[in-house]
Order: C-alpha cells, then structure tokens, then sequence
C-alpha cells in the first residue's frame, strides 16, 4: 500500500435555497472552489434535517424540498484549504464550515492528459538550465554533479551553442572504473577517491564530455522528439533555437509532468546527500512503491513524488518483484505518429489494445531488482552497482522487504565526504 498522504477536508453545510448574488449558493461555491485549483468537490443532497432554525426538512413533504440540506465536501493540501477557506467563508452567510486532518489513502486519476503529438516541445521544456563551457574544469563540473547533484549539465560555447553534455556516468567512464570492476579488480574507499580525484586533475570538460549531443528544435513537435528519446534511449535531450543556441531541456520528467498536467520544472537533481557510511544511512524513504495490480495511473503518481524516479512494484507480502523506470512509463504515454494498419485492425479483431491508463505495474515492470541489506557500504553498492550496470539499489530488511532505495550519484557523493 502506498504511504499515506496528509490533507485536510473541508466541509461546508448549506441550505438547497441559499443563494450568492442571484445565483444557486453551492453551485457558486463550486465554480470559486475550481476556480482557485482545488484538486475536487462533492456537493450532496440530503433527503432529511435540521439547522439553527429547528425546521426539520425532508424531500418527503413536497412543500420544504425545495430547501434540503446540502453539503459540500473537499479535500486538498492544508495550504489549498486555507487559499479555498479565504474565498468561500464570506459567501456562507448562514450555515456551517469545518476542517479536520485526513490521510489520503489512495487518489488516482483514470484519464492521463494525452501528449498531442504536434505540441510544440517549447511547451513542456524546462528552461533554466545550468551549463559549463569546455574548458571548465573537471573538477567543477563534478562539483555540479556530485556536489548539486545535477543530473546532466549541458556543454556550450561562446554564442551558446550546445557542443557537448556531462553526467555522473561521464565521470566514471573517463576513470576507467567499470572496465576496473569487470577484470575483478576490489574496489575499496581509497580507490573510489582516487577514481573520482583523477577526472579531475588536469582535465577541462573537452576531455570527459560526450559529444555531439542529439537536440531538439524549439518548435519541433513533441511526438518527434518522443520518438528519438525513445529510440535513442535517452532521459534528457538539449532543446535549441534555429541558431543552434540552447532554450532549455526536455526530459523523461517533464514529459511525465505534461501527462499529469503539471507545470513545467526546474532542472533535474538527484536527491539530496544526508551523512553516512551504509546504505541505510543513505537511502531514500518512504520508498516509492506500487503493487502489481495498481494501473498506470498509479504508477505515475508514485514516480512524480519520488525523487529517484523509480518505482518499486511490490508483491503481496512486500517483497520487490520489479522496478519500473520513468522511461517505461513514457513508452506507454507517448504520442502516436503513425500506427500499422495491420497492427491496428488485428488488435481491434482480438481486443488486444490497451487502453491509456489501464496497463498494470504487472505489466510495466522490468523483471530484475537489484537489492541489498542496509548493513552494506558506501563503497560495496557502488562496485555491485557498476558491476551490474544499474544506477538504483533496493535496500531490503531481514525478512526480504523493502525498506528504501539508492541511487548511484548520491552514493559517489557520499563517498567523497567519508
């Protein structure tokens, strides 16, 4: 089960026959309420009661059924409530408001926002985006990826042309350290500093960038760029104007955002570096998690509250079973250019087509977790991260549950501050 979600409830009592500058007073309440982007309301009739004046109102005697008691429920942030209380109270002239604390248990949308394929990529980017230039030097740039914990910095030159881009993986390929790890090599601290010190040391971001880098225009559509992600295997692409000049980056995450109908983000970062020398210390929780049978609108829900940007699918007894990244679910969302004429009549013969949102995590998920007691170091999950050529570890108890999970840049940062 997901962890719940602390909220507040808004209720608001009122008669059928109350009334707001010469409107119906609950259907006024509603338009405000939506107006000012509460997530939702409920208005409901009441077939019997009585107020303040002691006149009992049913909807058996025709005369008083006009008037019923109607009842206006909410649900939000505690800050949407107060912004919501702000602008009803004065409304509700005769009747009852209250608020108490709840805990979301469980709240999904069934319809994803679809990705129009001909949307601009403007749109959905984000747009302010750290860069380096290539005679940056190594060791800032790492301080940008494991100090700030970027998840890519973009590379340009004098008229902002984009040249190059650097991530964590950057950094470990330019120090050799999976070919180390592959011919069976220990890894201990001392080496993992060395690794890391030696990117650094007479070297600009020229020597470890990876270039060139596959953008996107500005005003391409979206279904385009998706497509290239995809094929490409990429999490981010630089977004360029026609002079080659760098406007922003869209990425696995602002698609996702897109597609839950938010707003456009800051750039990526990984999670923050707390103290310590296990992965216990260090792992992020409440673990993001779904279970097998939850749909894809749960699992995009979970993966835009979680800063790994992984999703743990669970089985009945807790146990992790699979992991779905973000890239599986922007498989599933993406905009559709073309479809095969036979692919679509033999899905439609055999009612094989899946609709938007209907895929379980069952389905979405990869079948491998990579998994490992809190007790182990710093430098153990990374060498058995590099080993196995993951970037996410799922820290489990005695009993196989689990517990939290880790990334690989957060773990090379920490290390540098053992």
């Amino acid at each position: 089960m997901a962890t719940p979600i602390r909220a507040r409830r808004l209720m608001i009592y009122l008669g059928e026959s109350d009334s707001w500058r010469g409107h119906s007073l609950y259907i006024s309440i509603l338009e405000t309420l939506r107006k000012s982007g509460i997530a939702g309301a409920t208005v409901t009739r009441a077939i019997a009661g009585f107020g303040a004046h002691s006149r009992i109102r049913t909807h058996t005697i025709e005369v008083l059924s006009a008037d019923l008691p109607i009842v206006i429920a909410v649900v939000d942030t505690p800050e949407n409530i107060e912004k919501a209380l702000a602008l009803v109270s004065p409304m509700v002239r005769e009747g009852l408001i209250t608020t108490e604390e709840v805990e979301i248990i469980k709240y999904t949308h069934r319809h994803l926002q679809p990705l129009p394929a001909d949307l601009p990529v403007a749109e959905i980017m984000t747009r302010h985006i750290t860069t380096v230039s290539r005679d940056t030097t190594a060791r800032q740039v790492a301080e940008l990826l494991l100090g700030k914990l970027f998840k890519a910095v973009p590379v340009v030159d004098e008229k902002r042309q984009v040249v190059g881009i650097v991530t964590d993986g950057d950094l470990l390929r330019n120090a050799q350290m999976p070919a180390r790890l592959a011919i069976g090599e220990r890894l201990d601290m001392a080496d993992l500093q060395e690794f890391l010190a030696q990117v650094s040391r007479n070297k600009t971001v020229a020597d470890i960038m990876t270039s060139p880098v596959i953008t996107a225009q500005h005003d391409e559509a979206l279904g385009h760029v998706v497509q290239r992600l995809l094929q490409h295997n990429l999490k981010r692409m630089p977004v360029v104007d026609a002079d080659g000049r760098l406007v922003g980056m869209v990425s696995r995450l602002d698609l996702l955002r897109a597609v839950a109908g938010q707003k456009a983000g800051e750039q990526e970062h990984a999670p923050l570096v707390h103290p310590g020398k296990t992965i216990g210390e260090l792992m992020t929780t409440p673990i993001p998690a779904v279970t097998i049978n939850d749909d894809l609108t749960d699992v995009l829900q979970q993966l835009l509250k979680s800063e790994a940007k992984r999703v743990i699918v669970l089985d009945e007894q807790q146990h992790p079973v699979g992991i779905i990244t973000d890239g599986d679910v922007v498989a599933r969302v993406s905009p559709v250019i073309r479809r095969n004429v036979l692919q679509t009549l033999t899905a439609k013969v055999l009612g094989t087509d899946v609709k938007r949102g209907e895929a379980t995590a069952g389905e979405l998920m990869s079948e491998k977790v990579l998994t490992a007691p809190p007790d182990t170091g710093v430098v153990q999950a990374v060498a058995l991260m590099l080993r196995e050529g993951r970037k996410r570890l799922v820290v489990i108890d005695e009993k196989g549950q689990a517990i939290g999970i880790v990334d690989r840049q957060t773990l090379l940062a920490a290390s540098l501050s053992l």
